[in-house]
């Protein structure tokens, strides 16, 4: 008997290999998204645009844009002459050059004027008060002493028109939110009081009249001197009978109240006020004052 049964493997014991057909997958059925986008979606993307654009026009518009003119201003009242230096980008107010809203200074000086004396601001022009701006900012850096004319508005345009014309002119005006008119007098005092009080610093503030020849240096030297009240008057003092014939040109209505002569109040073509009694001043009602001259 052989060692060795060489037998063969039934045909039933070899492992049979299928080898089934690779079917291909079926595609799915796909279908697109559409390009057509919803109505509200459009309008909200356009609206976000224009509103993206609008601010960026806006910011390139506001860098490019010139700086407004600064304009000195209490009310209606008006400093011509600041306003003159701000625009025309001159160096008028601190050390760096920049313009102060209420500048420091040792007195300033109001002349009142009015739209007929045109011939007594020219005469003032050729003698003491200077006729063009850079001579009245010489005036004032040496002195202390700031000056105005100051003028009232007038509801006829021809004479405003005139007005304009000598303030783009000489650039020395402030200009007062007042009716010109001589029996307004009274309110137009208090009406300077108050524009000059809020727009300068003042130790001390003149009234004058258009019609007196100042020595600017002399005044300086006076109101630079010491002194041991705050409340400070310098100038004339007067007192005189009440008028009570209707027919006289002084006629006083109330003078039954007042007496047979009036109280010692301040008078003459100029006088100087401190700043703690224009502050006083500054507060007060229009009607605080009734007649010219009267300081109550």
């Amino acid at each position: 008997m052989p060692l060795f049964s060489h037998r063969h493997p039934s045909s039933s014991a070899i492992p049979t290999t299928i080898n089934p057909k690779t079917s291909k997958p079926s595609k799915p059925n796909f279908i697109p998204p559409s390009t057509r986008y919803p109505l509200p979606l459009l309008v909200f993307s356009l609206i976000s645009l224009l509103i993206g654009l609008s601010g960026t026009i806006f910011a390139i518009s506001a860098i490019r844009r010139p700086k407004p003119v600064p304009v000195f201003r209490c009310g209606r009242s008006e400093d011509t002459f600041r306003a003159f230096y701000s625009g025309s980008g001159r160096t008028r107010g601190d050390d760096n050059g920049a313009l102060i809203d209420r500048p420091k200074l040792l007195g300033f000086v109001g002349i009142q004027t009015g739209f007929e004396s045109g011939d007594r601001r020219a005469a003032l022009r050729s003698t003491w008060f200077p006729s063009d701006p850079d001579g009245l900012l010489r005036l004032e850096q040496a002195t202390g002493l700031a000056f105005r004319y100051v003028i009232g508005r007038s509801k006829d345009a021809k004479k405003m028109a005139q007005l304009e014309k000598e303030v783009d002119k000489y650039r020395d005006f402030m200009l007062i939110d007042v009716e010109e008119e001589y029996l307004k007098l009274p309110y137009k005092t208090l009406a300077f009081f108050k524009a000059a009080f809020k727009l300068f610093e003042a130790d001390y503030y003149i009234k004058a009249d258009d019609d007196i020849y100042l020595r600017p240096d002399r005044l300086a030297t006076l109101l630079a001197k010491e002194r041991t009240h705050s409340l400070t008057y310098i100038g004339c003092m007067k007192k005189g009978p009440v008028i009570t014939d209707p027919k006289m040109k002084w006629y006083e209505k109330s003078g039954h109240l007042i007496g047979n002569e009036y109280f010692l109040h301040a008078y003459g073509p100029m006088y100087v006020l401190s700043a703690e009694v224009v502050a006083s001043l500054a507060s007060a009602r229009n009607n605080s004052f009734q007649f010219e001259n009267v300081q109550q």
